[in-house]
C-alpha cells in the first residue's frame, strides 16, 4: 500500500439524516417548517394541480372515436405512376421497389385509378380499385391479385 492509495476516513461524508434530533441541525421540523399540507407525511399537491386554475387536462376536449387495431394500411399506387413502365415486364412489388416507385414492401399495395394508360401492362398487386382495374383491362393488360 502506498501513501496515495490510503483513503482518509474524513474524505467521505455521511449523508444528513432528517428528523433525528436537534443536534444534527435537521431535527424537530426536519426542514419542513411548521404546520400545513406540505409538512405532513405524504403531504404536498399532485403533479397536475395548478393552484386552483382550471387544469390543462380539463380544459382540453375529450378524445372521441377509436383506432381500429386490425386495419390494413396500403401503399397507394396510382396508374399515372406506372403508365410509363414497359409492357413486357410483370409489374409486382419487387419490380416497383427496384424501380424506386415505392420505398418498401412492408405494406400491401393498392392500385388506384388516377391517370390514363394507353398500352397493355401486367400488374400484380394486393388490391385494385374498380376504376384502376377497368383502365388496365381496357388497355389490354392484366390485373392479378396477390394474397397477403
Amino acid at each position: 500500500m502506498k501513501q496515495h492509495e490510503v483513503i482518509s476516513k474524513t474524505s467521505t461524508k455521511s449523508r444528513k439524516r432528517r428528523g433525528r434530533g436537534y443536534g444534527s441541525g435537521l431535527g424537530t421540523y426536519a426542514g419542513k417548517g411548521l404546520k400545513g399540507q406540505n409538512s405532513r407525511s405524504g403531504g404536498g399537491v399532485s403533479l397536475y394541480f395548478q393552484g386552483g386554475q382550471l387544469p390543462l387536462t380539463k380544459s382540453l376536449p375529450k378524445l372521441r372515436g377509436f383506432n381500429n387495431r386490425f386495419r390494413i394500411e396500403y401503399t397507394e399506387l396510382n396508374i399515372d405512376s406506372i403508365a410509363h413502365l414497359p409492357s413486357d415486364v410483370m409489374i409486382d412489388p419487387d419490380y416497383l421497389l427496384n424501380e424506386r416507385i415505392i420505398s418498401n414492401t412492408r405494406k400491401p399495395i393498392k392500385v388506384l385509378g388516377r391517370g390514363t394508360i394507353d398500352h397493355p401492362i401486367k400488374v400484380k398487386a394486393h388490391k385494385f380499385s374498380h376504376s384502376a382495374k377497368s383502365k388496365i383491362i381496357s388497355a389490354g393488360g392484366t390485373a392479378e391479385g396477390i394474397q397477403n
